[in-house]
């Protein structure tokens, strides 16, 4: 292993659930409110995953009072501070951008 292997593992994080496009994750993000510091969840699902390793990011969609609302996580981040799997989703597509046009919350099959 070389120089850079070794400081990229050094900075990944370990216990990172294994979850894929179309299942519905809360991520609990680190937000600074002046001196404080709080966990704020954002909770949705997970429309499009890109890269691997130390840049893996993924993005969540949510509805929040009729309005469609996305972000972009970086896994690896110090301000992500938790990802739980809530529900399994099923899905054939690699990227779920069509969700963006929908007007109603999209249901999709559970995976067993």
């Amino acid at each position: 292993m070389n120089l850079v292997d070794k400081i990229t593992q050094s900075q990944m994080k370990p216990n990172v659930p294994e979850f894929r496009v179309g299942d519905t994750v809360s991520v609990g993000v680190r937000v600074f409110e002046g001196k404080r510091e709080r966990i704020q969840k954002f909770e949705g699902i997970v429309i499009a995953i890109k890269n691997s390793g130390i840049a893996k990011n993924f993005t969540v969609r949510s509805i929040a009072s009729g309005v469609g609302v996305e972000r972009v996580f970086p896994v690896n981040s110090p301000k992500v501070e938790s990802i739980n799997v809530l529900r399994k989703g099923k899905v054939r597509r690699a990227k779920l951008h069509y969700l963006r046009d929908m007007v109603k919350q999209v249901r999709i099959k559970e995976r067993k």
